[in-house]
């Protein structure tokens, strides 16, 4: 019961951080002139090379930290306050430039930073910290397949929601990004307070 609930919790600043739903009109103007088998190849692209990435880094972030003898609090703060200034840049400028579609564009830029980028990677080793390694990984897969059928699903989606949904929707999204950014980087400052107060 404990795992599940790990799991759960795990989920939701992961799923905050990938917004698959806010980023689903980019991906749409990056593939608008592809066919649908074109589009099915960079979905698969993508999810892989946001997989690997977002693996490789939980799996070996804690390494790196010991390699440069860097505290989780350190990165509680510092990554707390790049999510803060992502989420700001997202609210007041959410429109992204278009790129034109490459034979990389699953890989590069929608694999990342699209799904997987420092709002993803700084939310998974702050998340990794507090509920295990497993709850994290599952977690990750978990948000970058919905990533993936999101895009799957792009064409009926923004049918549904329309052009203002999303954007009203991705807003709401990166407040919430916001708010979690606050929270990581005031819990970041209060364990530097207790863990001077051991020394």
């Amino acid at each position: 019961m404990t795992a599940l609930k790990n799991i759960l919790l795990a989920l939701i600043p992961v799923f905050v951080a990938v917004d698959a739903i806010g980023e689903l009109p980019i991906f749409v103007s990056l593939t608008e002139r592809l066919e649908e088998r074109e589009r099915s190849k960079i979905i698969a692209q993508s999810m892989l090379t946001a997989l690997c990435l977002a693996v490789a880094f939980v799996l070996l972030g804690k390494l790196v930290f010991k390699l440069l003898n860097i505290t989780v609090s350190d990165f509680m703060v510092a990554g707390g306050a790049i999510l803060f200034c992502l989420a700001i840049v997202d609210i007041i400028n959410p429109v992204k430039k278009r790129r034109l579609p490459g034979s990389e564009l699953g890989a590069v830029p929608i694999g990342t930073p699209l799904i997987v980028g420092p709002a993803v990677l700084t939310t998974s080793m702050i998340v990794i910290t507090r509920y295990g390694p497993t709850a994290t990984l599952i977690s990750v897969v978990v948000n970058i397949l919905f990533a993936g059928l999101v895009f799957k699903s792009s064409g009926a989606l923004i049918r549904i929601l329309g052009d203002s949904g999303t954007r009203a929707l991705s807003k709401i999204i990166s407040l919430l990004l916001a708010a979690i950014a606050v929270m990581m980087v005031r819990r970041g400052i209060f364990n530097m307070i207790a863990e001077g107060a051991r020394l």
